[in-house]
């Protein structure tokens, strides 16, 4: 059976605190709460700051690939989207027949490809194309591209051309 008793706060005495940081008593762990600050430090003085001729040197992967992006025309960018949509179906081909493939390349080609969309699409604001014209300039795109193997499959035409040479030849 489990009784509770509540003492009067005029019976009730504390012991005096000890005067180090951390009290002697049999516990033999550690008391967070006395060798916490109070308030913490900020998350920015657990890292190392890096140096200023560092953050020069250092760019995001991200904006280095946009400054390379917005530097072709819309015409490049055009051909490269359509490239990489095909690269695209080639890997979604290989993880269809359980052929080995990177899948990291799924989201890294995507987010090129959305990247390259953003540009064209900043380029048409600049121009003053509103939303329903772009998408109309869009479709008529889509049906006019020319369909065509993307390189990686060029790649591997030419490589199966070779070896048939060297064996023909041998």
């Amino acid at each position: 059976m489990l009784s509770v008793s509540i003492a009067s706060p005029a019976t009730l005495t504390l012991p005096p605190k000890p005067k180090s940081s951390i009290p002697k008593t049999s516990f033999t762990g550690v008391r967070i709460q006395h060798l916490c600050p109070q308030r913490l430090p900020s998350q920015a003085t657990f890292f190392r700051q890096p140096s200023p001729s560092s953050s020069v040197v250092m760019m995001a992967k991200g904006v280095e690939e946009m400054k390379e992006i917005r530097a072709k025309t819309t015409e490049e960018i055009n051909d490269e989207v359509v490239e990489l949509k095909g690269e695209l179906l080639m890997l979604r081909l290989q993880k269809s027949v359980r052929n080995e493939f990177k899948s990291s390349e799924f989201g890294r080609m995507r987010k090129r490809i959305a990247r390259m969309l953003t540009v064209k699409r900043e380029r048409e604001l600049e121009e003053g194309i509103n939303k329903r014209l772009s998408r109309k300039l869009d479709r008529q795109w889509k049906k006019s591209i020319v369909v065509k193997p993307p390189p990686s499959l060029i790649k591997l035409r030419e490589q199966e051309a070779a070896e048939e040479a060297e064996k023909s030849a041998a």
